[in-house]
């Protein structure tokens, strides 16, 4: 019985989050923590967790596929796993190399258009996983219905570190003049093909940090950020709409904050022609909140007339 109202519950909370978002974010980044404290709570080996976390994966594609998303970048492997013991890394790797290889092969996958891509050292990682990166990539190269990208032997430092160097052996050898060195010139770097700013992260197991995931795509962009206490394999949908809810309230907060900027800088004009006003008005227009333009220019007004 409990259970019943409880499913009856989550529907109808599901129905209620689905009313309140209006849209989606571009580029989720997930940390799909406690795979281990799952299966550890219930008395069963990491690798089962692992495994039931790789299930909580595949919804969570049919999920943003149905609201929108166009990119989802998952932290699978983090440099500092190699440092979890030999046994448990195996396993983790035949997982990974099984999952690559399944969604490659998944009609789903083609009938999509979904395009499979490893960032991360890779090189670091066994060959029979290499390999299967190497298969995913190729078998969904060219789709760009949507972009799994699978974050392997993955460090944010480590990524910024190698682009640096990178630019400093260009500028060494003259290839690259310090003046050209822009964010262009880094992204570039730092990615084979350009990965998408992050819009939300969403960090699930409890923990309220982003352990350097994506640094430069998600700080640089000041990404919204969801934390919430379940596992990664008892992550639902519910949980999903809310980090959706947060993207959106943080956006809308921004908006508000440019409409303000906005109603500053009408101000500040202080004794120019309304008329100038209007123009740079025009420009700021699009990044402003409905409604918040009719305000503002009601105020550049009411500057004109005061002064």
């Amino acid at each position: 019985m409990r259970g019943w109202l409880r499913r009856r519950f989550d529907a109808a909370y599901e129905r209620l989050l689905r009313r309140e978002i209006s849209g989606a974010p571009a580029h989720v980044a997930v940390i799909q923590d406690g795979n281990r404290r799952y299966a550890r709570e219930r008395g069963e080996d990491p690798s089962d967790g692992h495994h039931a976390g790789a299930e909580t994966t595949e919804r969570v594609l049919d999920w943003c596929a149905d609201l929108g998303v166009a990119e989802l970048t998952l932290y699978a492997f983090s440099t500092e796993n190699f440092e979890r013991p030999r046994e448990e890394r195996e396993r983790l790797f035949d997982l990974l190399e099984a999952k690559l290889r399944e969604f490659a092969d998944a009609e789903r996958v083609h009938e999509q258009g979904v395009r499979i891509r490893a960032i991360g050292e890779v090189d670091r990682l066994p060959e029979r996983v290499r390999d299967a990166v190497d298969y995913a990539e190729r078998r969904t190269d060219g789709y760009d219905g949507f972009t799994l990208n699978v974050a392997l032997a993955y460090g944010g430092r480590a990524e910024l570190l190698g682009a640096a160097r990178d630019v400093a052996r260009a500028v060494d050898r003259g290839a690259l003049d310090p003046d050209e060195v822009d964010v262009a010139e880094i992204e570039s770097r730092l990615h084979d093909d350009r990965v998408r700013d992050v819009d939300l992260i969403v960090r699930t197991g409890g923990d309220e940090r982003t352990s350097n995931f994506l640094p430069w795509h998600a700080n640089g962009n000041e990404a919204a950020v969801f934390f919430c206490a379940p596992y990664w394999p008892a992550f639902s949908k519910v949980d999903f709409l809310r980090a959706i809810r947060t993207y959106e309230s943080r956006e809308a907060s921004w908006q508000r904050a440019k409409a303000e900027r906005a109603l500053a800088l009408v101000r500040a004009f202080g004794s120019v022609e309304l008329g100038e006003a209007r123009d740079v008005l025009a420009r700021l227009r699009e990044s402003l909140p409905a409604g918040a333009d009719v305000d503002v220019e009601a105020e550049a007004e009411s500057e004109s007339r005061a002064d």
